[in-house]
């Protein structure tokens, strides 16, 4: 697992950062799924068949985040599970790495009813043992969410029928589609939503490619002033910053730190311009990767350089 991958899962699998980003893709900003009411899931999926062979076949495939809400709306009470995958960069088959999650957690949730049936032996009809599955049966709903984390601009399919080439228009209404529930910070239109440090993240990802707007949107928000560690962290690894963190501060005053590094003329990003600036700035992200444990495998990856350049710097 890349450092990206493992800061992703580890910074949205906060309950108040996981409902806030719930909140926002389904419910328009409105607090309706609450943190205290999340519960963790395995986010192993393992689907099984028969081989030609008649040997049974096992599928696993491992989702980033995977919960359940319990939700209270409108006088009524739901229950629904949640998955979220993060990409760091632009996945050109998302809507079938995301259907084939969703149609896994259906056929546990299937499987699961099976055997509790065999286990209390109250199938009661030849149509219902052959499933398993009961006219009373109710499945638990699925949503899965991809939360783009790059800077560049989502030219990726959002719905699995924009991966085919022609297609007779009389065929089209019998072929099932499925659509992918995309955040992607550069498409954000109102910030005003989010109440967590999410905000900041994805306002400094929507701009990370200009300077100046990026200098802008520090400048002019308040928030930026008391940020937490994790999320400016965060914001260092995916939008390629270079933010200084003070080991003892749980909360960095962001509008400062970029000051103070533009009066001391550091250049942010990896895309700099400058070769030395871009290996000052990945020698950096080396060091602080290397403090929480990644693998030379994993800084290597995540900054662009070789192992070997990456092992020199660690040791000097």
């Amino acid at each position: 697992m890349s450092a990206k991958d493992s800061m992703a899962k580890e910074y949205f699998a906060d309950n108040a950062r996981f409902a806030d980003l719930c909140n926002n893709i389904l419910y328009g900003g409105r607090e309706v799924i609450l943190p205290e009411k999340l519960k963790e899931r395995d986010t192993t999926e393992v689907l099984t068949a028969l081989g030609l062979d008649k040997k049974t076949i096992a599928v696993q495939k491992l989702r980033d985040i995977f919960k359940n809400a319990s939700i209270k709306y409108t006088g009524k009470s739901y229950v629904v599970l949640i998955g979220v995958e993060n990409q760091s960069d632009i996945h050109y088959s998302i809507p079938v790495k995301n259907m084939f999650y969703d149609v896994m957690a259906y056929g546990n949730q299937v499987k699961e009813t099976a055997k509790k049936h065999r286990r209390e032996k109250d199938i009661a009809t030849s149509d219902e043992f052959l499933s398993g599955f009961t006219k009373e049966d109710k499945l638990i709903p699925v949503i899965t969410i991809t939360v783009y984390l790059g800077i560049k601009e989502w030219d990726g399919p959002r719905k699995l029928s924009d991966m085919f080439g022609d297609v007779d228009e009389e065929l089209l209404p019998f072929i099932p589609d499925y659509r992918i529930n995309l955040l992607a910070p550069r498409e954000i239109t109102d910030f005003t939503g989010f109440r967590t440090s999410i905000r900041q993240l994805f306002e400094v990802l929507q701009n990370a490619y200009d300077k100046e707007k990026m200098q802008e949107v520090l400048q002019n928000d308040e928030k930026f002033s008391n940020v937490d560690r994790e999320t400016v962290e965060a914001i260092n690894l995916f939008a390629g910053t270079d933010i200084d963190i003070d080991e003892k501060e749980e909360v960095i005053d962001m509008c400062k730190a970029w000051e103070e590094q533009k009066n001391e003329g550091r250049e942010l990003g990896r895309e700099e311009g400058r070769e030395e600036g871009r290996i000052r700035q990945a020698k950096i992200t080396a060091l602080k990767l290397q403090k929480k444990g990644h693998s030379i495998e994993d800084i290597a990856e995540c900054v662009d350089f070789d192992e070997e350049t990456v092992k020199k710097w660690l040791v000097s």
